[in-house]
Protein backbone atom coordinates (compact mmCIF):
# COMPACT_ATOMS: atom_id res chain seq x y z
CA UNK A 1 0.00 0.00 0.00
CA UNK A 2 1.39 3.41 -1.04
CA UNK A 3 1.19 6.60 0.55
CA UNK A 4 -0.44 8.30 -2.34
CA UNK A 5 -3.34 5.66 -2.95
CA UNK A 6 -6.17 7.89 -1.94
CA UNK A 7 -4.59 10.57 -4.25
CA UNK A 8 -4.27 7.73 -7.03
CA UNK A 9 -7.69 6.84 -6.25
CA UNK A 10 -6.72 2.90 -8.12
CA UNK A 11 -3.32 2.10 -7.44
CA UNK A 12 -3.24 0.01 -10.29
CA UNK A 13 -4.11 3.16 -13.09
CA UNK A 14 -0.92 4.76 -13.74
CA UNK A 15 -0.36 8.23 -13.01
CA UNK A 16 -0.58 9.11 -16.78
CA UNK A 17 -4.23 7.45 -17.16
CA UNK A 18 -5.48 9.20 -14.16
CA UNK A 19 -4.45 12.29 -14.82
CA UNK A 20 -5.50 11.27 -18.76
CA UNK A 21 -9.34 10.89 -17.17
CA UNK A 22 -8.88 14.02 -15.28
CA UNK A 23 -8.39 16.11 -18.07
CA UNK A 24 -11.58 13.81 -19.81
CA UNK A 25 -13.66 15.98 -17.40
CA UNK A 26 -11.65 18.76 -16.44
CA UNK A 27 -11.14 20.20 -20.25
CA UNK A 28 -15.04 20.03 -21.74
CA UNK A 29 -15.78 21.89 -18.05
CA UNK A 30 -12.81 24.89 -18.55
CA UNK A 31 -14.33 25.29 -22.25
CA UNK A 32 -17.75 25.68 -21.45
CA UNK A 33 -17.12 28.11 -18.48
CA UNK A 34 -14.68 30.10 -20.94
CA UNK A 35 -17.41 30.43 -23.47
CA UNK A 36 -19.66 31.27 -20.78
CA UNK A 37 -18.10 34.18 -18.79
CA UNK A 38 -14.90 34.19 -20.61
CA UNK A 39 -11.15 32.96 -20.65
CA UNK A 40 -9.76 34.73 -17.97
CA UNK A 41 -12.57 34.44 -15.41
CA UNK A 42 -12.61 30.93 -16.37
CA UNK A 43 -9.12 29.89 -16.20
CA UNK A 44 -9.17 32.10 -12.76
CA UNK A 45 -11.36 29.91 -10.97
CA UNK A 46 -10.28 26.72 -12.07
CA UNK A 47 -6.70 27.63 -10.86
CA UNK A 48 -8.23 28.91 -7.46
CA UNK A 49 -10.48 25.36 -7.24
CA UNK A 50 -7.21 23.29 -8.15
CA UNK A 51 -4.65 24.78 -5.95
CA UNK A 52 -6.78 24.77 -3.47
CA UNK A 53 -7.59 21.27 -3.89
CA UNK A 54 -3.94 20.20 -4.26
CA UNK A 55 -2.40 22.19 -0.97
CA UNK A 56 -5.28 20.58 1.03
CA UNK A 57 -4.82 17.03 -0.33
CA UNK A 58 -0.38 17.33 0.28
CA UNK A 59 -1.19 18.69 3.86
CA UNK A 60 -3.88 15.74 4.51
CA UNK A 61 -1.52 13.22 3.08
CA UNK A 62 1.53 14.90 5.01
CA UNK A 63 -0.34 15.08 7.98
CA UNK A 64 -0.69 11.17 8.19
CA UNK A 65 3.15 10.89 8.21
CA UNK A 66 5.20 10.39 11.23
CA UNK A 67 8.49 11.93 11.96
CA UNK A 68 9.88 15.74 10.78
CA UNK A 69 8.82 18.07 7.98
CA UNK A 70 11.63 16.47 6.34
CA UNK A 71 10.61 13.17 7.23
CA UNK A 72 7.09 14.42 5.40
CA UNK A 73 8.43 15.70 2.93
CA UNK A 74 11.07 12.65 1.63
CA UNK A 75 7.99 10.03 2.14
CA UNK A 76 5.82 11.85 -0.15
CA UNK A 77 8.09 13.15 -2.76
CA UNK A 78 9.47 9.34 -3.01
CA UNK A 79 6.11 8.14 -3.45
CA UNK A 80 4.96 10.83 -5.71
CA UNK A 81 8.38 9.78 -7.35
CA UNK A 82 7.30 6.26 -7.40
CA UNK A 83 4.18 7.51 -9.48
CA UNK A 84 5.52 9.39 -12.37
CA UNK A 85 8.72 8.08 -12.54
CA UNK A 86 8.37 6.28 -15.93
CA UNK A 87 6.58 8.94 -17.32
CA UNK A 88 9.41 11.34 -17.08
CA UNK A 89 13.42 11.02 -17.91
CA UNK A 90 15.98 13.35 -15.58
CA UNK A 91 19.12 13.74 -14.88
CA UNK A 92 20.60 14.08 -11.08
CA UNK A 93 22.72 17.01 -11.00
CA UNK A 94 23.47 17.13 -7.13
CA UNK A 95 22.33 15.30 -3.61
CA UNK A 96 23.40 16.33 -0.47
CA UNK A 97 23.02 17.35 2.92
CA UNK A 98 22.21 20.85 1.73
CA UNK A 99 20.36 20.83 -1.28
CA UNK A 100 18.98 18.33 -4.50
CA UNK A 101 18.80 19.38 -8.11
CA UNK A 102 16.97 17.47 -10.69
CA UNK A 103 16.65 18.47 -14.39
CA UNK A 104 13.10 16.56 -15.67
CA UNK A 105 14.45 16.53 -19.91
CA UNK A 106 11.55 15.06 -21.04
CA UNK A 107 7.65 14.20 -20.03
CA UNK A 108 5.00 12.62 -21.10
CA UNK A 109 2.30 14.81 -18.99
CA UNK A 110 3.50 17.87 -20.61
CA UNK A 111 3.05 15.87 -24.19
CA UNK A 112 -0.30 14.83 -22.86
CA UNK A 113 -1.37 18.73 -21.85
CA UNK A 114 0.68 20.20 -24.57
CA UNK A 115 -1.31 18.20 -27.38
CA UNK A 116 -4.63 18.72 -25.38
CA UNK A 117 -3.52 22.72 -25.95
CA UNK A 118 -4.29 23.03 -22.25
CA UNK A 119 -0.67 23.03 -20.49
CA UNK A 120 -1.95 25.11 -17.81
CA UNK A 121 -4.26 22.92 -16.43
CA UNK A 122 -1.11 20.42 -16.90
CA UNK A 123 0.43 22.37 -14.75
CA UNK A 124 -2.76 22.80 -12.17
CA UNK A 125 -2.52 18.55 -12.16
CA UNK A 126 0.69 17.59 -12.04
CA UNK A 127 3.37 20.20 -12.08
CA UNK A 128 1.77 22.17 -9.18
CA UNK A 129 2.11 19.35 -7.30
CA UNK A 130 5.55 19.56 -6.24
CA UNK A 131 5.10 22.94 -4.41
CA UNK A 132 2.84 21.62 -2.51
CA UNK A 133 5.16 19.01 -1.32
CA UNK A 134 7.47 20.93 0.11
CA UNK A 135 5.27 22.77 1.75
CA UNK A 136 4.19 20.31 3.64
CA UNK A 137 7.92 20.52 4.95
CA UNK A 138 7.16 23.66 6.80
CA UNK A 139 9.95 25.43 5.74
CA UNK A 140 12.65 22.78 6.12
CA UNK A 141 12.42 22.30 2.22
CA UNK A 142 12.17 25.17 -0.64
CA UNK A 143 11.70 24.23 -4.25
CA UNK A 144 12.83 26.58 -6.42
CA UNK A 145 11.50 25.69 -10.54
CA UNK A 146 12.43 28.37 -12.99
CA UNK A 147 11.03 26.56 -15.79
CA UNK A 148 9.19 23.61 -17.03
CA UNK A 149 8.86 21.71 -20.11
CA UNK A 150 4.84 22.13 -19.68
CA UNK A 151 5.51 26.28 -20.01
CA UNK A 152 7.39 25.59 -23.32
CA UNK A 153 10.92 25.34 -21.61
CA UNK A 154 13.41 22.50 -22.42
CA UNK A 155 13.40 21.13 -18.94
CA UNK A 156 12.12 21.27 -15.85
CA UNK A 157 14.28 22.69 -12.93
CA UNK A 158 13.59 20.90 -9.39
CA UNK A 159 16.03 23.01 -7.42
CA UNK A 160 15.23 21.78 -3.62
CA UNK A 161 17.69 23.41 -0.83
CA UNK A 162 17.46 21.89 2.46
CA UNK A 163 17.53 23.70 6.25
CA UNK A 164 19.98 22.64 8.28
CA UNK A 165 19.47 19.95 10.47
Amino acid sequence: MSLLDSYLVDPNISMLDKTRIQAQVLVPVMRALRAEIGKEKADAIVKDALRDWSKQLFAAIGHDVEGSPRRKWAAMQGAFNDVTEREVTFDILRKDEEALHIDVTSCRFAEFFRALGEPELGALLVCHADVDIAAAAGGEVSLDRSQTIMQGAPSCTFRYKFAPR
